[in-house]
């Protein structure tokens, strides 16, 4: 089976920054794409960014463009989100997911998530 591991959440103030961690472990071979969802008080889960196998798709929502970067790497099996110029209403818990997981000979076309990070940005 594969875990997901995300570190990095805290307490920040509004303007700063905060860089995120996930960390996959388990015997993957290969995962498709990798990021971050979020998911505040009331809300729904939403996408924050996603990264494709070999970085060649990535997607932001547009609430973080030009904020938020996400990068991986590969041989690690690790997402990161750099997170700058936090506002208020990024405060939420961060998951970290991975999509099209392949592990023990097995591919699984369902989503592992992490337990998530509490980011909280104080205005």
């Amino acid at each position: 089976q594969v875990q997901l591991v995300e570190s990095g959440g805290g307490l920040v103030q509004a303007g700063g920054s905060l860089k995120l961690s996930c960390a996959a472990s388990g015997t993957i071979a290969s995962i498709n794409a990798m990021g971050w969802y979020r998911q505040s008080p009331g809300k729904q889960r939403e996408l924050v960014a996603l990264m494709s196998r070999g970085g060649g798709s990535t997607n932001y929502a547009d609430s973080v463009k030009g904020r938020f970067t996400i990068s991986r790497d590969f041989a690690k099996n690790t997402a990161y989100l750099q997170m700058d110029s936090l506002k208020s209403e990024d405060t939420a818990v961060y998951y970290c997911t991975s999509v099209g997981v392949t592990s023990g000979g097995t591919f699984y076309s369902q989503p592992f998530w992490g337990k998530g990070t509490l980011v909280t940005v104080s205005s």
